[in-house]
């Protein structure tokens, strides 16, 4: 019987179980993989103590990331066989379905193959963070060469991906962490410049570097009281997206700032994306060819864990430590 993660109640990390469940068959338009590697993501410590967008059904599985081995198809399904390569898309409910674990379910929809080239590792840390940027940066961003993209967050793997996906484009990629540690990381990363928050004034810095321009497009996870620097660095005309609440303090709105700016404040989530099969398709044909092409290429955290370790996975994600994604191998 294939092992599940699964948890009981809300709570901290030691509330995931490793569980051995039956083998499950798949339904209609479903597929089973066989897992090899998982991605991990910051909604799923969120879901698990029930601060997410949804409330788990407990007990509840969760995960949105596996890179795996088709090795059963449902009734009607087509496009895919047993013995394929392929990820999940992050475009289901985790109160459905969940990947953490040796075995998964997953509507078909919900898997894609990825270029041949990348490991199982890598194919575990594409969907999730390429596609929020996408949405964001070029679905709705419409991001053009020698734009100005301010990106906040960003060594997560969703910063780093709003990184290679800036310079593909011809923009100018500026980056901030809070600490001087991470600097290096994320210059060898690509980003053209990066701000040390605890050590500089964000705004002064960006408009230091735009001239007194400022930036075009502003990709947030934060919010809290950095989005009036946030607005203050910002050109006219620019948009702030906020797909994120990582601050535990209320987020102001910076009325004058976005009056005497124009400025379009966003909220954003990559489900705008993947549960539209026109912008799903497009996004994920976008990111494929880029993946292939080498502009993109997944940067996946130095510390690795097993799925025998995954409280201690979800416990180092909680740090907020990591440079890139944090990679379970199963």
């Amino acid at each position: 019987m294939p092992r599940i993660v699964r948890f009981h109640e809300l709570g901290k990390a030691d509330v995931l179980k490793l569980e051995e469940l039956p083998l499950v068959e798949p339904g209609e338009a479903e597929v089973r993989i066989k897992v090899e590697a998982l991605g991990l993501n910051r909604a799923e410590v969120v879901f698990r103590k029930g601060q997410y967008i949804e409330t788990p059904k407990l007990p509840s599985q969760l995960g949105y990331e596996a890179a795996g081995i088709i090795d059963a198809l449902g009734t009607g399904v087509t496009g895919f066989k047993v013995g394929d390569r392929v990820s999940s898309v992050p475009s289901f409910s985790m109160v459905d379905y969940g990947v953490y674990g040796e075995s998964a379910i997953l509507p078909v929809t919900a898997v894609a193959h990825y270029p041949d080239k990348l490991s199982a590792a890598e194919g575990a840390a594409i969907w999730m963070q390429y596609l929020t940027a996408y949405g964001a940066l070029i679905e709705y961003g419409k991001m053009k060469k020698d734009d100005v993209v301010l990106i906040t967050a960003s060594s997560s793997s969703v910063g780093l991906a709003a990184i290679q996906l800036t310079k593909a484009s011809g923009g100018l990629a500026i980056a901030t962490t809070r600490g001087a540690d991470k600097k290096s990381f994320l210059l060898d990363a690509g980003a053209d410049h990066v701000i040390v928050t605890n050590e500089e004034d964000l705004a002064e810095r960006v408009m230091e570097i735009t001239s007194g321009a400022g930036a075009n497009l502003i990709f947030d996870p934060v919010g809290g009281p950095m989005l009036l620097e946030l607005a203050a660095a910002a050109a006219k005309g620019a948009t702030i997206y906020e797909y994120g609440a990582l601050s535990p303090e209320p987020t102001p709105f910076p009325l004058f700032p976005a009056l005497v700016k124009g400025l379009t404040i966003r909220g954003y989530t990559l489900f705008e994306i993947t549960q539209s099969p026109e912008l799903c398709e497009r996004a994920r044909e976008y990111v494929f060819n880029l993946l292939q092409s080498g502009d993109l290429k997944p940067i996946i955290d130095e510390h690795r864990f097993s799925l025998d370790e995954i409280v201690e996975a979800q416990l180092f994600m909680e740090t907020n430590q990591q440079k890139g994604k944090i990679v379970v191998t199963v």
